[in-house]
């Protein structure tokens, strides 16, 4: 990125390594945390606490590299070791073919190491474009092709599903994994010598105003990833691929969302924070109430809103409250807790289940919304650098 300057030139090639870069990431990351779950409940026929135990470890292993692995790399060993983990990233999905109810753990723990050092790597290296227009419309773009692979991996898969099983889907997505080794190459990660890493920039305004925002969104999203497409087929009683499908429509409605978002980026990002969260309330409190399959498809496209617009949000807040020499150790402890929600919340989830059933335990995950809001609000609202408006859009 030392090498970028504000050419069109070189923001369209570096935007087109960002996307390809995305939809293999993304779309395998997607498929094995969606998948896994169906994959051991179906067919190693695991309990609903074992099914999300086996979740919990692949998030695991991401919290384990992005809070004690990435954040102490300097930018050339960090270099070779995302190259080495989008390699070893294409392995682990072959091996997932042949696991069994022991090996299925120890793969899910590796498979997530690699992409704690490949998640917040992507974004570091995007957040490093030179100016902040350009920057913030870079990240909109990485975030367009995050939503384009939410879209085609599902998609894929719900299509797979009609013709093959849970097992066999992961030989099927090891192909797209290549595209991410071959795009890693070109990914740019610039020495700062003066990066800021450890206790120093846990008090950042950047840091934790970007995880209250994504806690809004994520903590239903964690339990929606791992139970969405078992609740479907129980409550429902359709087949694997209609069981599936919702995930097609909610990443839809995300994609149109953010590229929106890339084209006319945010100015005054106050109205989101408030608007978004309030979606996911809206959509959570109708699970009680699903009366068909087909209800159930539009809460899902309605939940897509938000998922579209938080992401973009977070990174964005980031960027805003953060120096470039505090950047990578700030986006590894963003996903270090984000990988934390993923891994905590199903495993309670699960355990709440059988009291109250699907419907109220997805519906009572509005309580931390409402918190999370309430705080950004109480100790940030006023921080009109991360809050303000971008006077260079204007």
């Amino acid at each position: 990125m030392n090498k970028l300057n504000n050419s069109k030139h070189v923001f369209l090639l570096y935007s087109i390594i960002l996307i390809l870069m995305a939809i293999s990431m993304r779309s395998t990351n997607n498929m094995v945390v969606t998948t896994v779950p169906l994959f051991s409940k179906y067919i190693l026929h695991f309990s609903y606490i074992l099914t999300a135990l086996v979740t919990a470890v692949i998030y695991l292993g991401t919290v384990i590299a992005t809070s004690f692995l990435n954040p102490l790399m300097n930018a050339r060993l960090r270099k070779k070791v995302f190259v080495f983990s989008n390699f070893l990233l294409t392995l682990f999905l072959i091996l997932y073919y042949l696991s069994n109810s022991i090996s299925v753990f120890i793969i899910s723990f590796l498979i997530g190491l690699a992409y704690g050092i490949i998640l917040p790597n992507i974004v570091t290296s995007a957040s490093l474009y030179p100016d902040q227009t350009g920057r913030e419309r870079l990240l909109s773009i990485y975030s367009v092709g995050l939503s384009f692979s939410l879209v085609f991996g599902p998609t894929l898969e719900s299509y797979l599903l009609k013709i093959i099983s849970y097992r066999t889907i992961f030989l099927f997505f090891a192909p797209i994994g290549i595209i991410g080794f071959i795009s890693s190459f070109f990914m740019e990660f610039p020495e700062n010598k003066r990066e800021t890493h450890g206790k120093s920039i846990r008090h950042n305004s950047g840091l934790w105003t970007s995880i209250l925002t994504i806690t809004t969104y994520n903590v239903p999203f964690a339990a929606l990833t791992v139970f969405l497409a078992i609740f479907a087929e129980t409550r429902f009683q359709v087949s694997r691929y209609m069981a599936y499908l919702p995930f097609v429509f909610f990443f839809t409605v995300s994609f149109f969302v953010r590229i929106y978002l890339s084209i006319r980026p945010i100015k005054n990002i106050r109205y989101a924070i408030i608007i978004a969260p309030a979606i996911t309330v809206i959509a959570l409190i109708l699970f009680p109430f699903l009366p068909n399959y087909d209800t159930f498809i539009l809460v899902m496209m309605l939940l897509g809103i938000p998922h579209g617009s938080i992401f973009p949000l977070s990174t964005i807040e980031i960027s805003r409250g953060s120096s470039i020499y505090e950047r990578n150790a700030i986006n590894s402890y963003f996903y270090s807790y984000n990988m934390s929600l993923f891994m905590i919340i199903p495993l309670i989830f699960a355990a709440i289940i059988p009291y109250i059933g699907f419907e109220k335990t997805f519906a009572i995950l509005i309580i931390p919304v409402i918190i999370s809001v309430a705080v950004i609000i109480k100790k940030f609202w006023k921080d009109d650098k991360i809050f303000g408006v971008n006077k260079s859009m204007l």
